[in-house]
């Protein structure tokens, strides 16, 4: 009985990202994918080719060229991602992405965008640790997964953010985290002009510049300073008076004010999935100002606030550029951010970021964008397989889950691979077939050289 090159499942679920590559490349991509899913350990072209049962094959350079030599966009790969994502998980409705920075600790003299950045992972406020490697600005869908019973974080859109000394060796104009999130979510809003478009940013976005910007292309929510400068809207020029037009109205109290003032009108809500997944009792209160800094363009804003019943927590500031948007909606939405730390958390531990050993500039700008996408096509899988069977959550009598948890839903994706491998459908000729042992030989030593 032969085995198929790839498994049944893969080529039908990866069919829709096939327009995207030529002829010659697509088997190729096909087998990178199998192995990158079905490998335990480090996610290199020669280990998706070990466990794939390639490691005699002649040709293996010929794997490498896919993802440092062949022609594809990485761009493209990315909205058809999205739109996936979309039709699968937030058919209708208001459309939550998040947006985010991370480090992928690499060394090497070779790697010529690699930087030395603060770690923001092993840091503290106390603690400051620098760390080599690349910067990836990440853009993610925040939707609830309903097997899983919480929101994920599924990246699909990936850039490189070479440090400023890197733009001055190379003679390149430098481009600061700012603008990468400007260009990114800008591209966003251009793949979904129908749908109501929310971003979810961290503090370092908050950035008057960048909301007016994007303000016109979608709604976004980040954090807002207790003492930021908040006015009323500027009232109408009287006719007949000279003089340039006022920006803004008279001075508001601040919102660190707002917290130590005795009337401020506080409204008590119970707000689900508070960041670990638990029910949070929360004070609030909102309003609508414009921010405005001196040679800044005035921003109309809706302002939250937001302090902790139990005072486990100071009072936070939040920022929203829709002013008819309700606060309970801008918690609710910027609570979701809390699955992007755990999706860069799974995706070092379960699909192997930083363990790749690509030196080239091209290979290494395609590689890590592929392995965070890869996070987004398992959860796609695992959602249809879910239709066949429930995806039951590996648990033990010491350690107990409930809902299931993305190592459980990799855990299917490569049960379906294996079994596909292993049992694959019968000829259309009846005939004594023989179990794969060149499959079950690779399924033995996946176990047996983990690394």
């Amino acid at each position: 009985m032969s085995t198929p090159p790839v498994p049944n499942s893969l080529a039908h679920w990866m069919a829709a990202f096939a327009i995207h590559f030529t002829r010659p490349t697509w088997p190729h991509v096909l087998v990178l994918i199998s192995g990158a899913i079905l490998t335990p350990g480090r996610r290199t072209v020669t280990a998706a080719l070990s466990i794939m049962g390639r490691r005699d094959a002649p040709n293996f350079s010929t794997f490498h060229r896919v993802l440092n030599r062949n022609r594809w966009s990485s761009r493209a790969l990315a909205r058809q991602l999205f739109a996936l994502l979309l039709a699968r998980f937030v058919p209708q409705g208001p459309v939550v992405i998040g947006i985010d920075e991370t480090i992928e600790r690499r060394w090497g003299t070779k790697i010529k965008a690699r930087g030395i950045y603060r770690d923001p992972v092993r840091s503290s406020h106390g603690h400051f640790v620098k760390a080599s490697g690349l910067r990836w600005v990440v853009v993610m869908l925040l939707t609830p997964i309903p097997w899983a019973g919480r929101v994920w974080a599924l990246p699909f859109l990936s850039a490189l953010a070479p440090s400023e000394r890197f733009a001055k060796d190379t003679g390149r104009r430098h481009k600061t985290l700012t603008n990468w999130a400007r260009q990114l979510l800008r591209q966003v809003a251009r793949w979904t002009p129908e749908r109501q478009l929310i971003a979810v940013a961290d503090s370092s976005d908050a950035v008057i510049e960048l909301l007016a910007e994007l303000r016109a292309h979608l709604t976004v929510i980040t954090r807002l300073r207790l003492d930021a400068r908040l006015f009323e809207p500027a009232s109408a020029r009287p006719p007949g008076r000279r003089g340039r037009a006022p920006l803004t109205g008279p001075r508001l109290p601040t919102l660190e004010q707002r917290v130590g003032d005795a009337k401020t009108a506080w409204q008590r809500v119970q707000v689900s999935c508070w960041y670990g997944g638990d029910e949070r009792q929360l004070d609030i209160t909102s309003g609508t100002a414009v921010w405005y800094h001196p040679g800044k363009p005035p921003l109309p804003i809706r302002w939250v606030l937001v302090r902790d019943v139990q005072g486990a927590f100071d009072p936070q500031g939040f920022v929203c550029t829709d002013q008819q948007a309700d606060p309970l909606d801008v918690l609710r939405w910027f609570v979701r951010r809390w699955a992007v730390e755990v999706t860069f958390s799974e995706v070092r531990r379960h699909l192997g970021v930083e363990t790749q050993r690509q030196w080239s500039d091209p290979a290494i700008a395609r590689t890590t964008p592929a392995l965070l996408g890869l996070f987004s096509l398992v959860t796609l899988w695992a959602d249809a397989i879910r239709s066949d069977t429930a995806i039951v959550p590996r648990g033990a009598s010491w350690y107990s889950k409930a809902e299931p948890t993305f190592s459980d839903a990799l855990a299917e994706v490569r049960f379906r691979l294996w079994s596909d491998m292993i049992f694959p459908p019968s000829p259309p000729i009846p005939e004594s077939g023989k179990f794969p042992a060149d499959v079950l030989n690779r399924l033995i030593q996946a176990v047996c050289f983990p690394a």
